[in-house]
């Protein structure tokens, strides 16, 4: 009888207590997914997002792989890099187009123009009849879409979701780079050695047309901003640079940038065929496979922080961990153990997820909404130094190697971060709440 009694207890208890895990698992991927589920609007923009950025990653790792192959010159990856990311340098430009113009139909415009440039390029490769110097222009004009896109492509997400949610929308943003940072290189690696590089490079003209088509429902949509379409571009961009030189922490975060982007965002834009081919000895396979772990942290760093919501001291965790990631940088430089290189990489991705979620994230907060655009096409034109910064680590790659390069730009991040968290140790403080 005694067993009995025992027997109906866990059989009334166990179901329950399943019932109360997957009720936490729901309750746990909801409030991942809380942007997606509550704004259709975002959605849609999210699922474009995911093809656009998927074309790029597979076509950045694919070009830059040519363009070494064809060279075996690291000053010309950095030329190609430079070329690629020159349209950066647009970026106050861009931001004041976002601010006055429909930021939907510009996202429309730059896939349509990823889509036509790539299928010119991937048909140019098939037929052998590109050059060092064409795929150099090639990258020009698909830089042409990414660049000078971003501003809106930024502040959008502010239009179609409320203050509280920024820091989940653009963690479930920072997913999408981190999913087709990851999936992205290791298709593109795997169908150079599988069925050329043409091929990879049709694939990813096909993926920036299904970001086109994802976002086409949206091309009327009606944002609630009022721009002055009466003042000109010169006094618009001039409101953007006031609106940062006035607030020490928005200044401060756009430092951060820069240093990151002269640094260390070069090396992992455009070096890592290097590294892996010359310090690693890697073939395209393994540059996919090392470009995924670090997409594979990303993802794991991304979705942590998506499921933290509207959490406190997102100023401190943007600071540490991107002085963290110039650490694990410097320690990867050092590395010539491949397993142990995968491993750093996943570390580098999760590390870096800090930093790419919550630097767009600080500013849009730190921002009106009137100013919104102008403000990320400033960043996006910090960003821009990556060409000019490009040229020169490449020129030091060639007399010191990349793996120096990295090791002390790596350890310069660290230290001028520390030096920072010192001097605005408000920003360690920062949560973004309005009080």
């Amino acid at each position: 009888m005694t067993q009995e009694l025992d027997s109906a207890a866990r059989s009334d208890t166990i179901p329950g207590e399943r019932s109360s895990t997957c009720a936490l698992r729901v309750g746990f991927l909801a409030r991942i997914a809380s942007s997606l589920l509550l704004y259709p609007g975002y959605r849609r923009l999210w699922i474009s997002n995911l093809f656009f950025f998927g074309g790029l990653w597979t076509q950045t790792l694919v070009l830059g792989w040519l363009v070494f192959e064809t060279t075996r010159s690291e000053f010309s990856v950095a030329l190609f890099t430079a070329a690629r990311l020159g349209p950066m340098m647009l970026g106050p430009l861009a931001g004041v187009i976002s601010d006055r113009f429909d930021r939907p139909k510009l996202l429309l415009a730059a896939s349509g123009w990823a889509f036509a440039v790539l299928s010119v390029i991937a048909l140019l490769v098939a037929l052998d009849k590109i050059s060092f110097w064409g795929l150099v222009f090639g990258g020009f004009c698909i830089g042409l879409a990414q660049s000078p896109s971003q501003p809106a492509r930024f502040a959008l997400v502010a239009d179609l979701v409320d203050r509280e949610k920024l820091s989940n929308a653009n963690s479930l943003n920072s997913l999408v780079l981190s999913m087709t940072q990851m999936i992205g290189p290791a298709l593109g690696g795997t169908m150079i050695v599988a069925f050329g590089a043409a091929s990879a490079l049709a694939i990813s003209a096909g993926w920036y047309l299904v970001s086109f088509v994802a976002l086409w429902p949206m091309r009327n949509l009606k944002s609630g901003r009022q721009p002055d379409r009466e003042e000109g571009f010169v006094s618009l961009v001039a409101a953007g640079f006031r609106t940062i030189s006035g607030n020490v922490l928005l200044r401060s975060v756009l430092g951060v940038t820069f240093l990151a982007n002269i640094l260390l965002w070069p090396i992992y834009q455009g070096f890592m065929p290097v590294i892996a081919r010359e310090h690693l000895d890697l073939t395209p396979q393994g540059l996919g496979l090392l470009l995924a772990c670090a997409g594979t942290g990303s993802l794991a760093g991304a979705l942590v922080i998506a499921s933290l919501g509207d959490f406190r001291y997102k100023g401190g965790l943007f600071l540490i961990g991107t002085a963290i990631w110039g650490g694990l940088w410097a320690t990867f430089a050092l590395s010539s153990s491949v397993p142990l290189s995968f491993a750093l990489m996943g570390l580098i991705g999760l590390s870096a997820s800090p930093f790419g979620i919550l630097q767009t994230t600080l500013m849009l907060m730190m921002t009106e909404p009137h100013v919104q655009g102008r403000v990320m096409g400033i960043q996006e034109l910090t960003i821009g130094v990556m060409p000019v910064s490009s040229l020169l680590l490449g020129s030091a790659a060639e007399i010191i190697g990349i793996a120096n390069v990295a090791l002390i730009s790596g350890t310069l991040l660290a230290i001028s971060l520390a030096i920072l968290a010192l001097r605005v140790p408000e920003l360690l403080r920062y949560s973004g709440h309005n009080n």
